[in-house]
């Protein structure tokens, strides 16, 4: 169940709520304009074992992140293996095409910036024939680690060097216990992958798991608590683009 929090901040589960559904995939909308995002938006995808998929985006460029399964990124006439903490970068304009051949479904986040809203442009794909260019595809174990405050560390995987202006993509790792709570210039979504912990937004708060999402507005002041034996791993997206160690401390210090 979503629970709303103090400064417009949100969580959800990942897959509540009844999705849009088309031809072996389905979509749930978290993250928008309509639901009081300023630019930012979130959709889990999930397609279907055994099929294929595509669509195109005319006007934003889109990234993602793959939850679980597998697949492949179909582009130029190649085919470029995705799996779990796979990040993938379309420019606006250029057909996004995936096929899961595997027996298990393909589970994937979306975030279009600025966002278009909500339609989703579907096309018929012929898997056997190129397709247009505009995609990549970077792998958490490619990217180096950078440390932050705290003890957290992080690893980008979609931002400038992948040819995306727009928005910073990364899989962060958070320490035992609570930092300070801060807040940043940009507008975030969050998803947490593992470990145990709990959200606060001023004196509001709310637990959080693997498949728990949210909802960061510009300038709110929050924090995550790791109340677990073990580092909290998240995934963060956030616009406009910039550094995952950039946050402000309550009071004005950086």
């Amino acid at each position: 169940m979503a629970v709303e929090l103090a400064g417009g901040c949100r969580a959800f589960e990942l897959r509540e709520g009844e999705p849009v559904a088309r031809e072996g995939v389905r979509v749930w909308r978290h993250v928008g304009r309509e639901r009081g995002a300023e630019a930012i938006s979130l959709s889990v995808l999930e397609v279907a074992a055994a099929s294929n998929t595509a669509w195109r985006n005319l006007s934003s460029d889109e990234v993602l992140f793959v939850l679980s399964g597998s697949g492949d990124l179909l582009s130029e006439g190649k085919r470029l293996r995705i799996g779990p903490d796979s990040g993938i970068f379309v420019r606006g304009g250029a057909l996004l095409a995936l096929s899961n051949a595997g027996e298990t479904p393909l589970l994937l986040l979306s975030s279009r910036c600025p966002d278009p809203g909500f339609r989703i442009l579907f096309e018929q794909i012929d898997v056997a024939a190129p397709i247009s260019r505009g995609s990549s595809v970077v792998r958490f174990e490619d990217r180096p680690t950078e440390h932050a405050g705290d003890g957290r560390w992080f690893r980008v995987l979609v931002d400038a060097e992948a040819g995306c202006q727009q928005v910073t993509q990364f899989v962060g790792f958070i320490p035992g216990g609570r930092a300070p709570d801060h807040s940043h210039e940009y507008e975030e979504v969050v998803c947490i992958l593992e470990g145990e912990g709990r959200f606060w937004s001023g004196d509001s708060s709310t637990p959080i798991g693997p498949g728990r999402g949210l909802y960061l507005p510009r300038r709110q002041p929050h924090c995550l608590e790791n109340t677990g034996t073990k580092p909290l791993k998240l995934y963060g997206l956030f616009y406009p683009a910039g550094s995952p160690a950039a946050r402000y401390r309550a009071g004005g210090e950086g």
